[in-house]
């Protein structure tokens, strides 16, 4: 019996997006804020997280915004969250900093392994490569939830992070670099540093853009910011003055 096929939207041309809203599913937004964020101006809604993520908050989450007509990204935290259905791309993270190896390839293979088991031993069946994104990550607040579960070095110069970035692009070849200060606002000078190594990649910058002002000054460097706890601090409204600053 042949394995069943998943289906798929066309997926969006991700290389032009200015501004992504990322989405935890395991944090409540209150009534008519999903309105808000779908007429934003937002080029795309990524649903991530790093604790408490499930395969039925993360599907819940995705029932909720997906009638909205956005480009849908889902960026999962491990290979239990890599939902295909309903969805526009994976966004895969290899997180360059850390020190434990799960987390630049044994996650992936963990992953890829469960896939072939399903689709009796066909990873193309299992796994739609065609809708999957990969990202280098470069993880940068060490209090963050994701730099501890990484365990990464987070203390880089801009130097050390150029030459991580440099890696990723030009040796691994990764679409997309994504330095990520999660939930505080980051360093300019370590972002213009990694503007200046990535040649091929897309520059990706998310964490701690809550004003207008902030994306600003981090589109400066990176090709798509990505504002995520401002929609749950400050509220939905302040993502049209970030779009509008993005661009």
């Amino acid at each position: 019996m042949a394995p069943a096929t998943i289906s798929y939207r066309m997926p969006p041309r991700w290389q032009d997006w200015v501004h992504v809203t990322k989405l935890d599913p395991d944090r409540r937004l209150p009534p008519g804020a999903i309105d808000e964020i779908a007429t934003s101006g937002t080029d795309a809604l990524m649903l991530s997280g790093t604790l408490n993520v499930t395969r039925e908050n993360l599907a819940g989450l995705r029932s909720q915004v997906s009638a909205y007509g956005l480009p849908l990204v889902i960026e999962p935290a491990g290979p239990e969250c890599a939902l295909q259905d309903g969805i526009d791309l994976l966004f895969v993270p290899s997180v360059m900093n850390t020190t434990d190896v799960r987390w630049i390839v044994g996650t992936h293979h963990a992953w890829v392994l469960d896939g072939m088991r399903r689709a009796a031993g066909s990873a193309q069946a299992a796994i739609a490569w065609d809708r999957v994104v990969q990202e280098a990550y470069i993880v940068l607040n060490p209090d963050s939830a994701v730099g501890r579960v990484t365990r990464s070095v987070c203390d880089l110069s801009p130097e050390s992070a150029a030459a991580y970035a440099a890696v990723a692009d030009r040796y691994f070849c990764f679409p997309i670099v994504y330095v990520e200060y999660s939930g505080t606002y980051g360093d300019p000078a370590v972002v213009e540093a990694v503007r200046g190594a990535v040649d091929r990649a897309v520059l990706y910058y998310g964490g701690g853009i809550r004003t207008a002002a902030q994306a600003a000054e981090m589109a400066r460097f990176a090709d798509t910011v990505v504002v995520g706890n401002a929609v749950y601090e400050a509220g939905p409204s302040v993502l049209r003055a970030t779009v509008r600053a993005a661009r």
